[in-house]
C-alpha cells in the first residue's frame, strides 16, 4: 500500500545497475494510432501515456517488472496524520528547456489535472489539497485516508508551471471539444527524450535528453527516436519486415509466426493489463439507433444477458485473436486486486436460451442497432466487432458496425453519444477500484467518466467512494467483491477477453514486455 523510505532507496539502487553507456542510435517504431495529443492531462489513454512516457516524467511509475518505483519522487509516505501523504522530489532535475523542476511544479501539475478538462481527474478525486512544504517536499491531503494514491499517479506527468504559464496553457486541453492549444504539439517535460518534430497522425520525432536526471540510471542507448503510426495492419508488418522499423508494439496476431521466423526477427510475448468488452447505453427511453420506437431494449437484463450468451468467447479467441486473448467473464484480469476467477468464468454459449430471453422481454423478432467499434486501437479490434455482429445476428439482434478511427470514437464515447460500443481498459493500478470509478460509479463532474452505459447504483456508488479510505483490507475486499457480484448479475457490461501482449522488433533489441503496452524506451538495450 505504500513505500517506505527503505523501499524507495533500494529500488533506486536497483535501477542504477541497468546503467550503460549511451550511443547513437536511431530508433524507429510503428504501431496502430498516435497519442491523441501531447497535453499530459488531456486524455487518459494508452497510446497517448505512451508517447508522453517518452517526454514526462511522473512522481512514481511501474517499471518493467510493475514494480512501484521512485521517479521524481525519491521517497512517499503517510505522515501522523493518515489523510496526508509527503512526497520527497528529486533534486537537481531540469526541463528540457533549462528550468529547475520543483515542488511548485508539482503543485501545479496535480492542480491542473484536477481540472474539468482534464481526462485525469478521475485519478484525483480524493485529493482535496496540493501544498509544497519546501522546494522538494509536497503534501498531498485526501479527503480520507487514502491507502492507494500513490497508485494513481503513475500516468500523472509533471508539468513546467513556468511554461505553461508562458504559453497559455494552464488550463488542460479540451479534448472533447477538439480544442487546440499550444500543449497539444509541443511538450516541455523532464523526460528522457525531447519533442523536434511533431505531425499527429504522420511522425513525430524525439531526441534523446543528454541532461536526464536518469542518465546514470537506465542504459539510455537510444539518440533519436521516429515514432510513425500505421493504421494498416499488413502494412506494419511488412515495415518491419522490410527493416524500415526496428521495433511494433502491435504486430498483427496473423502475422506472428511469420515475424518470429524471419531472419533477424524476433516477437516477445506476455500478459497484457488490458480486457476488452462491450458497453450498452441503458438509461435512454429510446436508443437513437434502433428501429424499436418507444423503448430501450438495453434496459431489460433480459436482453443484456441473451447478447451475453449468445457471443461466442473462444471462437473469437481462436478464429479472430488466432489464440492470442484469454476469454473474460469479467473487466479485470488476473493480476488486479479484487480479481475473482469464478466470475471471470465465460457463460456457455445457449442461441436458444437467448432466444427465449428475448422473447420474454418483448422482441421475439430481435432488434436493430448501431455498434461503434475503433478500427485502430485495440488487436484485430474491427474483426472482433465484425465477429459479434454476426454472432449477434443468430439470436435476431441486427447490428450495424460503424468501425472508425479512435480519436472519432474516443472524443464521442464519453459524451455518451453511442447506443453500443467496443471499448478496452487496463488498471494502471492494478486495483479494482479503478475499473468501479470509472466504468461503473454514476457518470457526474468526478465520477464514472468512462461509464456511457447510464448504469446508476447509489448503492453501489457508495461502495466504490468508500473504497479509497477503507484501510482494513479483508473489509475493503469484501466491499469489492460485493461489487463485483452486483454488477455481474445486471450484466452492465459484455467482457470479450483479456488481451494477449506481444512485441515484434529486430532480433539485436533487448527489450522486454511490459504488462501495461507501455513501451519505457529509456530501459532498451541492444545486443553486443
Amino acid at each position: 500500500m505504500k513505500m517506505t523510505r527503505l523501499a524507495a532507496a533500494i529500488a533506486l539502487a536497483s535501477s542504477a545497475l541497468l546503467a550503460s553507456t549511451a550511443s547513437a542510435e536511431t530508433f524507429r517504431w510503428s504501431s496502430a494510432g498516435d497519442g491523441l495529443t501531447l497535453d499530459p492531462h488531456a486524455q487518459n489513454e494508452g497510446p497517448t501515456h505512451n508517447m508522453n512516457h517518452q517526454i514526462f516524467d511522473t512522481l512514481v511509475y511501474r517499471d518493467q517488472e510493475m514494480r512501484l518505483t521512485p521517479r521524481l519522487a525519491t521517497e512517499w509516505y503517510v505522515t501522523d496524520d493518515p489523510t496526508v501523504w509527503e512526497f520527497k522530489l528529486r533534486q537537481g532535475v531540469k526541463y528540457h528547456n533549462g528550468n529547475p523542476f520543483n515542488a511548485d511544479d508539482v503543485v501545479f501539475s496535480i492542480m491542473r489535472a484536477k481540472h474539468e478538462n482534464a481526462d485525469m481527474k478521475g485519478l484525483l478525486t480524493s485529493v482535496v489539497e496540493a501544498t509544497k512544504v519546501d522546494d522538494y517536499t509536497v503534501r498531498l491531503r485526501t479527503d480520507g485516508p487514502n491507502p492507494l494514491l500513490p497508485n494513481n499517479l503513475t500516468n500523472l506527468f509533471m508539468m513546467d508551471k513556468e511554461w505553461a504559464e508562458e504559453h497559455n496553457v494552464t488550463v488542460p486541453q479540451n479534448y472533447s471539444t477538439g480544442e487546440e492549444t499550444f500543449a497539444v504539439r509541443n511538450a516541455n517535460g523532464t523526460g528522457p527524450f525531447r519533442v523536434v518534430h511533431r505531425e499527429p497522425d504522420i511522425r513525430t520525432e524525439l531526441v534523446r535528453n543528454d541532461e536526464y536526471w536518469g542518465i546514470g540510471h537506465y542504459p539510455m542507448e537510444i539518440s533519436r527516436i521516429i515514432y510513425t503510426p500505421i493504421a494498416s495492419t499488413a502494412t506494419r508488418a511488412a515495415a518491419l519486415l522490410s527493416g524500415e522499423i526496428d521495433f511494433l508494439l502491435d504486430p498483427p496476431v496473423q502475422d506472428l509466426e511469420r515475424l518470429n521466423n524471419a531472419p533477424g526477427l524476433t516477437v516477445r510475448s506476455g500478459p497484457e493489463n488490458r480486457t476488452i468488452f462491450l458497453g450498452m447505453q441503458q438509461s435512454w427511453p429510446e436508443l437513437k439507433t434502433s428501429d424499436v420506437k418507444g423503448a430501450n431494449p438495453f434496459a431489460d437484463v433480459r436482453v443484456r444477458e441473451a447478447m451475453n450468451i449468445a457471443i461466442n468467447r473462444d471462437a473469437i479467441n481462436r478464429v479472430v485473436m488466432r489464440g492470442q486473448s484469454v476469454s473474460a467473464g469479467m473487466i479485470a484480469p488476473p493480476f488486479v486486486d479484487g480479481y475473482d476467477a469464478a466470475l471471470d468464468e465465460v457463460p456457455a454459449v445457449d442461441v436458444n436460451r437467448a432466444k427465449a430471453l428475448l422473447a420474454e422481454a418483448g422482441y421475439p423478432d430481435g432488434f436493430s442497432v448501431t455498434l461503434h467499434c475503433t478500427n485502430d486501437r485495440y488487436i484485430n479490434d474491427e474483426a472482433i466487432c465484425q465477429a459479434v455482429t454476426g454472432m449477434l445476428g443468430q439470436i435476431g439482434v441486427r447490428v450495424r458496425l460503424d468501425a472508425r478511427t479512435r480519436s472519432i470514437h474516443f472524443a464521442e464515447l464519453p459524451r455518451g453519444e453511442l447506443d453500443f460500443y467496443l471499448l478496452g481498459w487496463g488498471v494502471p493500478p492494478l486495483d479494482s477500484h479503478y475499473v468501479f470509478h470509472y466504468l461503473y460509479e454514476t457518470k457526474t463532474d468526478v465520477g464514472g467518466a468512462w461509464n456511457a452505459t447510464g448504469y446508476s447504483n447509489p448503492h453501489i456508488d457508495a461502495l466504490i467512494q468508500g473504497l479509497t479510505s477503507e484501510t482494513d483490507l479483508e473489509k475493503r475486499s469484501g466491499m469489492m467483491s460485493e461489487i463485483w457480484n452486483e454488477v455481474h448479475e445486471q450484466v452492465v457490461y459484455l467482457p470479450l477477453h483479456h488481451q494477449m501482449l506481444n512485441w515484434a522488433m529486430k532480433d539485436n533489441i533487448d527489450f522486454p514486455v511490459q504488462s501495461e503496452n507501455t513501451p519505457y524506451f529509456k530501459y532498451l538495450k541492444y545486443k553486443k
